[in-house]
């Protein structure tokens, strides 16, 4: 897997944070690491980007970024607005490529969920997927209204034959309700992959180095780390 591609079921799941514990767990292992932000947005030239939090967190990685552009929107919208060139899904697939040739993986991180635009022809994230033949990590929120926007997510890759990795919680709650239990079991189950982790709530507020340490434990051995997803469905699931 020298590629990976890293999307959400939508904004704000906890994309950038399991990117860098999937970063941190496979340096961990042993692996060099590269991690490419396909479109940056709201942020502006002087400021700590996504790719610049997973390097803080997860130690060194190289990173890389294809464009930023100022305003908090989807891609294809803050490029127009900003008069700036937009990202192509080419562009994503030969640039993760090229890291791919000089690291052990290379971690593309999207922007939003997996169909936000990059640019005016509706080029997306999956389309840079499928070029790179690559798999793509599901991150997903933990509560009620997850399972919906999982499975479609999901559904979407099958249909363009893109395959899905897994899925990874995003931030799971010190105390989770009813419905977040629930999703434990049943997430994979529309998903139709397996449940690859649970980030807890808050991670990306640790010190970099208790960070590094945790990281390999909120992952399954497929991301390097040491997760168990049967014990943590037995003692979450009601």
């Amino acid at each position: 897997m020298p590629v990976l591609v890293i999307t959400g079921t939508d904004t704000e799941v906890g994309k950038t944070v399991t990117t860098a514990a999937v970063a941190a767990a496979a340096l961990a292992a042993g692996r060099s690491v590269a991690v490419l932000k396909a479109a940056q947005t709201g942020v502006l030239p002087d400021e700590r980007g996504d790719a610049d939090e997973v390097a803080w967190l997860a130690g060194p990685v190289t990173t890389d970024e294809l464009a930023r552009y100022p305003e908090p929107l989807a891609p294809g919208t803050a490029a127009r607005r900003s008069g700036m060139a937009p990202v192509h899904p080419h562009e994503v697939a030969e640039r993760a490529a090229k890291l791919a040739t000089e690291h052990d993986l290379v971690l593309v991180e999207g922007a939003g969920g997996l169909l936000v635009r990059f640019d005016a022809a509706g080029g997306t994230l999956a389309d840079a997927a499928r070029l790179l033949d690559a798999p793509v990590l599901v991150v997903a929120r933990a509560g009620l209204g997850t399972l919906n926007v999982t499975e479609l997510t999901a559904r979407e890759l099958r249909r363009r034959g893109v395959e899905l990795a897994g899925v990874v919680i995003g931030s799971w709650p010190g105390s989770p309700d009813l419905a977040t239990r629930c999703n434990v079991a049943d997430l994979p189950e529309v998903a139709g992959a397996p449940l690859l982790g649970a980030v807890p709530a808050g991670s990306g507020a640790l010190a970099p180095a208790a960070f590094r340490t945790a990281a390999p434990g909120w992952l399954a051995p497929r991301l390097d780390g040491t997760w168990d997803a049967e014990a943590f469905r037995m003692r979450e699931t009601p």
